[in-house]
């Protein structure tokens, strides 16, 4: 004989599947959304809030940007925290991809490092010749803000300081100063204290805050600045939302994405210039 069920009974099972149906839906369109560990330039500079909303338009995905020192995003992909690291320290992101963090590094796009300072210029750095001007602000003892943060900038730092023979290790110049902070606060420090700084141009020309500041020293080869993408290894961390990482990876090197790099100005002067092969 059949069971007759209560038809409250039968209402209910088919309102809380239709619940459930609905939840799962829900959590999916919700699961829609990767983490890309960057840098403090590229989120400071405003480039993301340029690049982002053309992005979800494209592919509807959301994206939560980590935005801290290259150092910190690396280590951020390191333990499996984002699922894309957008970047800007070759060096560093070639350890990441040969210690099987990631598949793939592409270039992505560009823009420069310069020094700003007071446009007094004490320490007479002005002109294009970074490995003198920074033997002369060692000189000098004048004021110099460093990052000290590990980041990308910081990185380029160390490496011009090396280059133009002054061993840190050894000894930091008088007026070298750390702040282990981000770009946006380190130009702060120097507007405030009348010091120079190494900043990517980017966030240069975002800043609002110039006081007495302007930039002293460009166009020197060694002040190149590249930026790359990289999907972190779902063969490390299996959560990682590999499918929708590659999509942010691929959509920043396609000619859309490019474009919108391009289009990306502040006062008519463009920031960063897409380089993707």
């Amino acid at each position: 004989m059949a069971l007759k069920l209560p038809r409250r009974f039968l209402l209910a099972c088919l309102t809380g599947g239709l619940l459930t149906s609905l939840t799962a839906g829900s959590a999916l369109a919700q699961d829609k959304s990767i983490v890309v560990a960057s840098t403090t330039s590229t989120e400071q500079s405003g480039l993301f809030g340029h690049l982002l909303p053309a992005f979800k338009a494209a592919t509807g995905i959301d994206v939560r940007v980590v935005a801290v020192g290259t150092g910190q995003a690396l280590d951020t992909g390191r333990r499996g925290d984002a699922d894309v690291v957008f970047v800007h320290d070759t060096v560093a992101e070639e350890k990441f991809l040969a210690e099987g963090f990631a598949t793939q590094r592409r270039n992505v796009m560009y823009n420069d490092f310069v020094v700003v300072g007071p446009a007094a210029d004490p320490a007479k750095l002005q002109g294009s010749d970074i490995n003198s001007a920074f033997a002369k602000l060692a000189a000098s003892g004048a004021g110099f803000i460093s990052r000290g943060d590990k980041s990308g900038t910081h990185a380029a730092e160390l490496r011009l300081w090396k280059g133009s023979g002054v061993d840190l290790a050894a000894a930091k110049p008088a007026g070298y100063k750390e702040c282990g902070c981000g770009m946006g606060p380190a130009l702060n420090m120097g507007a405030s204290t009348g010091s120079y700084v190494l900043t990517d141009r980017g966030t240069w020309l975002s800043f609002k805050n110039r006081a007495d500041l302007k930039v002293l020293v460009e166009g020197d080869k060694k002040l190149f600045n590249q930026y790359g993408v990289m999907v972190v290894s779902a063969a490390k961390h299996p959560h990682v939302k590999t499918a929708l990482a590659q999509q942010f990876a691929d959509w920043v090197v396609s000619p859309a994405g490019q474009a919108s790099i391009n289009g990306y100005k502040i006062g008519g002067e463009q920031l960063f210039f897409g380089n993707a092969p």
